[in-house]
């Protein structure tokens, strides 16, 4: 199979045109009905439009990971399913022999490129995760030696002991590609990965094709293949689903969900909490007692009923609804500080407009604190522009969404990652010895529920700093026309289409 590449002078600038047009009139071909080459059963190809362009062109290891795991190009070794645990992928069964060593067993399956998917070839692919630079997010603060063992087994060996690791390994920064993707650079996931379709053409930033992989061991894929465009502006992707120029279209914006038909929703629960994070270590919420007036200040109910429209639950905690398990073991926050008078006290609010509601979240928390006696000034930029400088604590306050169990589906893992000394995604700066203390008991928890108990038990600690304050839990709204069947909205955002998407 040949692979065409097209290079294109700026993808954001094709981006850029997209999102000037009110449809995508003529921008996807339609491919429907017709056989496959080899003779196979009819199908038809699947139009579809995803919000965010690949940015670091599909490297595995990075943000673009979800994006392949999304279109069903890649798989890792386990799954999880609806309630946040680990089941088969390319391994059909696990067993763990001692605190730090697991023993995997993969199934007859094949990779894109039509060579087997061996111990040796899954072992090397995972050696070289454990090399990238930077590491995936799944991998942060875990060492792993993984070697084959035997003519269908794999076993792994953590530095310390990791209870989680069925789950870590679900990671879509840890998906398995065959030998043939890693040369100079970062691996090469076009026609290497084991998911029920490949991608056989790649248009810079604006667009890709995928086609079915007939030997995936899961069967064949319903649809023939898959005409993806990447289209940031929310109302450009409204406007494909009603004019029917794409089948399927992630993330329509709130505001773009009443003018559609709504047969053409289709709405989830996610993992994803919109917050308001407090800068504890400079400016005016280094003081708790501040940091409880704005907590006081805030109204998540006003937020999801004026932004949301709906489409949200009121901020309960880390976790929300979506975690099925976390509303029935939810601790009380002990020790929060009273509130103080604001009087005056001057704060910079910053968001980024790459999610359109997070602008609207941010200018009604602006109203909210000015209220009640804070003085705000706003600044909304790009995430790319905004990042480094939250992460510097050059803001008092940030908002953000963040899915709590993306990189793991482990419910230690963000608060590990947000909230302890060594964070790195602390955007609140907490360096809290009994907020790090509860975490470190969370992570060396093992057994489900006991770690369950116990994160909810350190989640307690953080809302008790008030240097977080969740605003709103957020459902998945995607269009999907009515002639499709079998879209995946799964509460970690990591699937889309599967091998059962069909048009």
């Amino acid at each position: 199979m040949q692979v065409r590449v097209t290079s294109i002078e700026s993808p954001f600038r094709f981006l850029a045109a997209l999102a000037l047009l009110p449809g995508l009139a003529g921008c996807f071909a339609s491919s429907g009905g017709e056989s496959s080459s080899d003779g196979g059963q009819p199908g038809s190809r699947l139009r579809v439009a995803l919000a965010f362009p690949p940015a670091e062109n599909f490297s595995p290891y990075g943000a673009d990971a979800t994006l392949l795991s999304r279109l069903g190009v890649t798989e890792g070794l386990t799954a999880l399913d609806a309630n946040g645990g680990a089941t088969p992928a390319l391994a059909q069964s696990w067993r763990r022999e001692d605190d730090r060593t697991w023993q995997f067993t993969l199934r007859d399956a094949a990779f894109q490129d039509g060579t087997d998917v061996t111990p040796k070839a899954v072992a090397d692919a995972l050696t070289r995760a454990t090399q990238a630079k930077p590491a995936p997010a799944a991998l942060a603060g875990v060492t792993l030696d993984a070697e084959a063992d035997g003519s269908r087994r794999i076993r792994i060996t953590t530095a310390t002991a990791d209870p989680v690791l069925p789950m870590r390994l679900s990671s879509p920064g840890l998906a398995i590609l065959s030998p043939k993707a890693y040369g100079k650079g970062n691996p090469d996931p076009v026609g290497t990965a084991t998911g029920p379709f490949e991608i056989t053409e790649v248009n810079g930033g604006g667009s890709a094709t995928l086609d079915r992989f007939d030997d995936y061991w899961g069967g064949r894929a319903q649809a023939s293949g898959i005409d993806a465009r990447f289209v940031k502006d929310g109302t450009a992707r409204a406007n494909a689903v009603r004019t029917g120029d794409v089948d399927i279209a992630e993330a329509i914006p709130v505001a773009q969900a009443a003018t559609l038909d709504k047969a053409t929703l289709k709405e989830a629960g996610t993992t994803r909490t919109t917050s308001l994070q407090l800068n504890t270590e400079s400016g005016p919420f280094k003081d708790p007692k501040l940091r409880a007036a704005a907590r006081e200040a805030v109204d998540s109910s006003a937020i999801v009923k004026g932004v949301f429209e709906g489409y949200a639950d009121p901020g309960a905690g880390i976790y929300g609804p979506a975690v099925t398990w976390a509303e029935s073991k939810r601790v009380k926050p002990a020790g929060r500080a009273d509130a103080a008078r604001p009087d005056g006290t001057r704060i910079t609010l910053a968001t980024y407009d790459n999610r359109p509601e997070l602008p609207e979240v941010a200018q009604v928390v602006q109203q909210q604190l000015q209220k009640a006696g804070f003085q705000v000034k706003l600044e909304v930029r790009e995430y790319s522009r905004l990042e480094s400088d939250a992460l510097a604590g050059k803001f008092d306050a940030f908002i953000g969404a963040r899915n709590s169990l993306l990189d793991t589906g482990d419910p230690v893992g963000i608060l590990a990652g947000d909230y302890s000394c060594d964070g790195g995604y602390n955007l609140a700066l907490l360096c809290d010895k009994n907020v790090d203390r509860a975490v470190k008991k969370a992570d060396g928890t093992d057994g489900t529920g006991e770690r369950q108990d116990a994160a909810m038990a350190a989640e307690a600690e953080i809302l008790g700093t008030d240097a977080v304050v969740p605003l709103a839990h957020q459902q998945i709204i995607a269009g999907v026309s009515t002639e499709v069947r079998g879209v995946i909205l799964d509460p970690y955002e990591r699937t889309l289409v599967g091998a059962g998407t069909r048009r």
